[in-house]
Order: structure tokens, then C-alpha cells, then sequence
């Protein structure tokens, strides 16, 4: 079992910068790719990036060039930089963690920017 806890969502201005860290625990040393996904007010789930175990990284569109993922494996903390923040980027933000075939969700973190 693998439990994950986000942390540093908050209230922003748009063109601001948040950093969230995802720590985990328990049988963290199982973790291979770590990642974030966020889900919008009234829309889906949708993935914003990944980090794989040797730390290559994916990003959806929307967000390439403005945040970044990173990950320090000896703290089993996973990190997402979010630079230039826009209103849209409004979300409840949700780091997951893989393990085998078994993919680990954190209860989430809001992060709001204001226009």
C-alpha cells in the first residue's frame, strides 16, 4: 500500500507561481512513475504530467512550458512547479503514484487562480 499527501494549493493571481509536493508513504520504495492530474469545476479528470521512475517527463499541452514535474526518489516526495498561472488552471489537483499495476490517488489539493 502506498498512501500519498499533497500539499502547497492556495489561492493565486493569475500570472503567479505555486509549487505542490506530493510526499508518500508506506511501501513507497514500490513506486515507479509518479504524476499529477487535476480536475476543473464542473469538468473531468484530466492528466497534466508525469515523471517516470528515471525521470522522464510528459506533459499535456496545455501546460508545456509553464509547469514543471520533478520527483526526489530518496524523500519519496513528487513535485509540481506551477509557474504563469492562469484562471483556467483552476482545479482540484491530484498527485498519483504507480505501483505494479496498481495506480495510488492523494486526496487532492485546490488550487484557484484569480484573473
Amino acid at each position: 500500500q502506498v498512501q500519498l499527501l499533497e500539499s502547497g494549493g492556495g489561492l493565486v493571481q493569475a500570472g503567479g507561481s505555486l509549487r505542490l509536493s506530493c510526499a508518500a508513504s508506506g511501501s513507497a520504495f514500490r513506486i515507479n512513475a509518479m504524476g499529477w492530474y487535476r480536475q476543473p469545476p464542473g469538468k473531468q479528470r484530466e492528466l497534466v504530467a508525469t515523471i517516470s521512475s528515471g525521470g522522464n517527463t510528459n506533459y499535456a499541452e496545455s501546460v508545456k512550458g509553464r509547469f514543471t514535474i520533478s520527483r526526489d526518489n530518496a524523500k519519496n516526495t513528487g513535485y509540481l512547479q506551477m509557474n504563469s498561472l492562469k484562471p483556467e488552471d483552476t482545479a482540484v489537483y491530484f498527485c498519483i503514484a504507480d505501483s505494479g499495476p496498481v495506480r495510488y490517488w492523494g486526496p487532492g489539493t485546490q488550487v484557484t487562480v484569480s484573473s
